[in-house]
């Protein structure tokens, strides 16, 4: 166990990082962040911020050596300096799980070989027949890159021989992953967290409502049976243990209108969607995350509430004018007891921007939802 006083290094300056900056100096740990970029979310809230490029492995070394431990705030870490960094000190999770996640054919092919319930896909390498590939699939169908993608970037639907041109020309020069497209009921996801003794618990199963390719609502509990529940979190705990997760891991899935659950995308990390957590769970994700990777017992994932709700907010409501960008009005959101607000110390707000989020409490889900409707409205 890698007592509180030491220090955890992140890789990674972003809004994640500066949300598990706060739980880990609430334990008692110091944080310090490699970003490449200056004055970063994360940054702002650690002991201290190291700003160079991943290949610099002269600064990652010097890193590496102040921290007890280290871990990542999103995937497009390139894999190769964490080979040094495993030398070091203590990284988690194991790269090996980074390079699986961060590349969408690695890990449907992962998911395939380890009989994982999946969408069915098709890989086309650079250069191969990309229409052939997508009229093996089907119509409608969705073409992806094979890496680094998030939030809807690198892809496109596919629904008729038109579309199928424009998919041609943009992905032809790279490698691609050519998925059915799914008719479902809605969209969940499982947040599961593993220590290296092997004892692993899960959050409760959040609904997601996705706008333009962007989590708008994390619904917790998620409108579903409780067999679909039982089914997520057993699926969820079975792919983390495969995997051989230290730390946390997001499982988004697909329910279909056949009642099937299928695995969309895995985030080895604190996720949008368990945001909630901050607000109404016994232990955040943040927290959860920071007790496995330093061998700490994890904590409870009850709910402290009957509902909660989470919102994100986008940089599309700052108002751009004559005499420059106007904020919004925060207490016409915070005017509302249950509300809580959180905000990531971004500087420019962009549209589709993720800035901040939002959480409601409620009787139950469907009221919770109403609220958060109410209160996005107004901002």
């Amino acid at each position: 166990m890698i007592q509180p006083g030491k220090t955890i290094g992140v890789l990674g300056g972003g809004q994640l990082g500066r949300m598990f900056a706060h739980a880990a100096e609430r334990l008692g740990y110091r944080v310090h962040i490699y970003e490449p970029a200056p004055d970063s979310p994360a940054g702002e809230v650690s002991a201290k911020e190291f700003n160079a490029p991943y290949t610099d492995r002269e600064r990652l070394q010097e890193f590496a050596r102040g921290c007890a431990a280290i871990t990542y705030e999103f995937e497009n870490v390139p894999v190769e300096p964490l080979w040094m960094i495993e030398q070091l000190t203590s990284l988690k999770p194991h790269w090996n799980v980074l390079e699986t996640c961060q590349n969408r054919l690695r890990e449907k092919t992962w998911l395939r070989k380890n009989g994982f319930p999946h969408v069915p896909f098709a890989e086309v390498q650079v250069g191969e027949d990309l229409a052939g590939a997508i009229r093996q699939i089907g119509l409608p169908c969705v073409v992806k890159t094979a890496d680094f993608g998030y939030d809807g970037k690198g892809q496109m639907k596919v629904n008729d021989e038109a579309t199928l041109a424009q998919a041609v020309a943009s992905f032809s020069k790279q490698r691609a992953v050519v998925e059915r497209y799914i008719d479902f009921k809605c969209e969940l996801s499982v947040i599961v967290a593993r220590t290296e003794a092997g004892v692993a618990r899960t959050f409760p199963l959040a609904e997601n409502i996705h706008t333009k390719h962007i989590l708008d609502f994390s619904i917790v509990p998620a409108r579903v049976s409780a067999a679909v529940r039982g089914e997520a979190e057993r699926l969820g705990v079975a792919i983390a243990e495969k995997i051989g997760l230290v730390g946390l891991l997001a499982i988004e899935l697909f329910l279909t209108d056949r009642n099937e659950l299928l695995v969309n995308e895995l985030a080895p990390r604190p996720h949008n969607s368990g945001h909630w957590t901050l607000d109404a769970c016994v232990t955040t994700q943040f927290e959860q995350h920071v007790r496995a990777i330093v061998g700490l017992p994890l904590g409870g994932t009850g709910l402290t509430a009957p509902a909660v709700v989470m919102v994100n907010i986008l940089g599309d409501v700052w108002h751009r004018s004559a005499n420059g960008r106007t904020e919004p009005n925060w207490s016409t959101l915070l005017a509302e007891p249950l509300a809580k607000l959180h905000l990531y110390g971004k500087s420019e707000p962009k549209v589709g921007r993720k800035m901040g989020h939002f959480t409601v409490t409620g009787p139950s889900a469907d009221a919770a939802l109403e609220k958060a409707r109410g209160l996005k409205a107004l901002l």
